[in-house]
């Protein structure tokens, strides 16, 4: 197997069809065929199958390209750094889920280096892929919280991909709500008082178990939900519905926070914050300023 094999498949996945695969490639129609074939055999696997139109990847094809992508995707980035040094920009990636606390210590980091060159990379995105783009190194710290509920699944999580969790610090629970809310001037609020209000909660994809929502109090059981993800919707829908949100009173600088409250929750479950790296990775200057930041 090589990589060259590797960027083969991907090309064909893409554009479903060896011929056109091939003029991308600017390698012979026979060749790419070919090449196909001796890695279909060495996997044991059928990668693609060949229909009348072109090609269709397979499931088994389709699993394996997927660690393909992120196989180039490494071999692109240290070629990039090792073998083309000499243009090379400096470069950071963190992937976070949705908090404004992660993207204010990026923000800082950046201000702190004050590069006249660079490529960064700021990846707000659901639980499970901050921890891949992690375990895959296409991110080198990955911004998350566990709740009292998950804590011990995702241990369990962080140390089958070869992960270490490190924790920052620890929040109780509390609301978002509009400024404007009909609540908006109580001291503390239980969630039964907010059953005709619909709860925002951040989008999880394909993994729909509880244990991955980064909001506390996961297994309530709420009458009125709405998925998004972003925050930047989650507030505009908090104000336009009188929707709340359940968080840890880190709401900061972002979009509209001036018209959002952050008001005790009577239901109590702590959030704990960290960051995860791969295991036995040394963080990098910018990293270590990136993680100094979060603590504050």
């Amino acid at each position: 197997m090589t990589i060259l094999q590797l960027k083969y498949i991907i090309a064909i996945d893409e554009e479903c069809s060896m011929r056109r695969a091939a003029d991308r490639l600017y390698v012979s129609q026979p060749g790419l065929s070919s090449a196909v074939r001796d890695l279909e055999s060495e996997l044991g696997i059928q990668i693609f199958e060949r229909v009348h139109n072109g090609v269709v990847t397979t499931p088994a094809g389709a699993s394996f390209i997927a660690y393909a992508r992120s196989a180039v995707e490494q071999f692109e980035k240290v070629e990039e750094k090792y073998l083309n040094a000499g243009n090379h920009k400096p470069t950071f990636s963190v992937s976070m889920q949705h908090y404004t606390i992660a993207v204010n210590a990026f923000i800082d980091t950046v201000k702190e280096f004050d590069l006249k060159e660079y490529q960064f990379y700021i990846r707000e995105t659901q639980t499970s892929e901050v921890i891949e783009d992690v375990k895959t190194l296409k991110s080198e710290v990955g911004v998350i919280a566990l709740s009292d509920f998950n804590k011990n699944t995702f241990k369990k999580i962080f140390a089958d991909a070869s992960l270490e969790f490190h924790e920052l610090f620890t929040r109780n629970t509390y609301l978002y709500l509009s400024s404007h809310h009909p609540l908006a001037d109580r001291e503390v609020i239980s969630l039964d008082e907010l059953e005709d209000y619909p709860c925002m909660v951040f989008d999880q994809g394909d993994n729909t178990s509880f244990y991955y929502r980064e909001e506390a109090l996961a297994t309530y059981d709420y009458k009125k939900i709405i998925s998004t993800n972003e925050r930047a919707t989650s507030i505009e829908l908090m104000l336009g519905l009188n929707g709340y949100a359940v968080g840890a009173a880190m709401l900061g600088d972002s979009l509209n926070s001036s018209e959002i409250k952050a008001i005790k929750l009577k239901e109590e479950e702590n959030l704990t914050f960290g960051y995860i790296v791969r295991k036995g990775t040394q963080l990098s200057e910018m990293a270590q300023v990136f993680v100094n930041k979060l603590q504050g």
